[in-house]
């Protein structure tokens, strides 16, 4: 078994280019919104997954929506999320494989919401948080008793509690898509066991 000491990455890391990318496309829908409510709407609808029926016309959105945000505070918790459990899952595994396991959590987790969500035919999803749980999840398997605070509880606890303590308390919150944090949970657990299995990764 092959100890791993973490990867050294210059310039820009994959993860600021994710969340620059989602923070510029939040940014254009919002003075879209301002200057032509119409066009941001059709733009919105063209990049949201559409639930469920509709979405083989625009199966794009599989991956177009995990860039997509409509309030502050859905764009704040994601993207703050990502940079946390991101830059250290990047540090840990390496950019290609952090890449995987982002997209792929991302498209499962849209997969699993449109095959177990009884939300109505018209609606939409969007959202980063399938692919940040896939993350999350990840690191679970890899290192379960890693000690995070989550705000607003100043006392440290461990990372499986903070991960799984999560996703049932966001499960209760109203237009929440809890099966898309659902899929990429367990994408993450998946990819986080086989890592794990491959390598053991210590960081100084």
């Amino acid at each position: 078994m092959r100890v791993r000491f973490g990867y050294q990455t210059d310039g820009l890391s994959p993860v600021l280019i994710i969340i620059i990318a989602n923070l510029f496309v939040y940014v254009i829908v919002f003075i879209l919104v301002i200057i032509s409510p119409l066009i941001a709407q059709k733009i919105f609808l063209s990049l949201a997954l559409p639930m469920p029926a509709q979405f083989w016309t625009q199966p794009w959105t599989i991956l177009t929506s995990i860039f997509l945000h409509t309030r502050f505070w859905h764009i704040f918790g994601n993207m703050i999320t990502l940079y946390f459990f991101g830059t250290y899952f990047n540090r840990l595994v390496g950019e290609r494989r952090f890449l995987i396991v982002y997209f792929v959590g991302g498209i499962i987790a849209n997969i699993f919401l449109l095959l177990l969500s009884g939300l109505a035919p018209y609606s939409v999803a969007l959202g980063a948080s399938g692919a940040v749980f896939a993350l999350a999840g990840a690191l679970v398997m890899m290192q379960p008793r890693l000690p995070v605070i989550i705000f607003p509880i100043p006392i440290p606890m461990p990372l499986f509690v903070a991960v799984l303590g999560g996703f049932v308390i966001l499960s209760f919150l109203p237009s929440v898509a809890w099966q898309a944090h659902l899929g990429g949970l367990v994408v993450g657990l998946i990819a986080g066991f086989i890592i794990r299995r491959r390598e053991r990764y210590l960081l100084f």
